[in-house]
């Protein structure tokens, strides 16, 4: 009978142990570089809303300034001027018309004279955004959107388009609009119904609750503006308005 020496046994032991790492080495997954661009909690990304527009989901936590960055001249100028008005989440419950909804209404008046945006109002080009307070960051974002124009009620119906195609805003009165938040550009930890929700709930203090800003761009507020400027300084003024709603007094703009 072969009896193996205790050198002959060390010798075997050693060449097992190095078997047994070299198998490891080459089925054991590489370790993640530092800094590969990679984590656990990666940012949402945009994605596309069934009914047009993206909903903004690389926003999502984001401690920005609700208002955006100026456009062009006259941007935060007294006419035309936009104003929330109010927004709010509705449930019609089962036998209600239509679905769950979380709406913002807004009012858009000109100066001394009129002002006429195309049907659809700012068709694909208006922009929503909540912001959580406290430092939370964005809880919804979706650009992309169109607006409705409705009627004084409570909820707006929408009103026929003029035989012109076009709506006007006369001095001294105001065109409504409504705007929808859509379910999909709610941020991950949110929901529609909560996305509007003060912390804690029932305060009493502006600075618990959410802050929101809606944007609309149109070519017709820009020639508005620039009124009888010159043709080479008509492009420098802004297309855009802008309305925030529990705006801070201070503002960097």
């Amino acid at each position: 009978m072969f009896r193996a020496s205790p050198r002959s046994w060390l010798v075997l032991t050693v060449l097992v142990v190095g078997v047994l790492v070299l198998t490891y080495s080459a089925t054991a997954p590489e370790p993640r570089a530092a800094g590969d661009g990679r984590s656990a909690a990666e940012p949402s990304r945009d994605l596309p809303l069934p009914s047009g527009g993206t909903a903004q989901l690389s926003k999502c936590g984001l401690d920005e300034w609700p208002r955006p960055e100026p456009r062009g001249r006259a941007e935060r100028s007294k006419h035309p001027q936009m104003a929330l008005t109010s927004w709010g989440y509705r449930d019609p419950g089962p036998g209600g018309p239509g679905g769950p909804r979380f709406t913002l209404r807004a009012s858009v008046r000109t100066g001394d004279r009129p002002l006429v945006l195309e049907a659809p109002v700012a068709e694909g080009r208006v922009t929503v955004d909540f912001y959580g307070p406290h430092g939370e960051g964005v809880r919804a974002s979706a650009r992309g959107l169109t607006a409705t124009v409705v009627d004084g009620g409570y909820p707006g119906e929408p009103v026929d388009v003029p035989a012109s195609g076009r709506f006007r805003v006369d001095p001294g009165e105001e065109l409504r609009l409504e705007v929808e938040l859509p379910a999909g550009a709610v941020c991950p930890g949110h929901s529609l119904p909560d996305v509007g929700k003060c912390v804690p709930e029932g305060t009493n203090d502006a600075a618990d609750c959410p802050m929101v800003t809606l944007t609309l761009s149109d070519p017709a507020i820009r020639a508005y503006r620039a009124g009888t400027a010159d043709g080479r300084t008509a492009g420098s003024f802004s297309d855009r308005l802008v309305a925030v709603f529990l705006e801070p007094e201070i503002s960097p703009v």
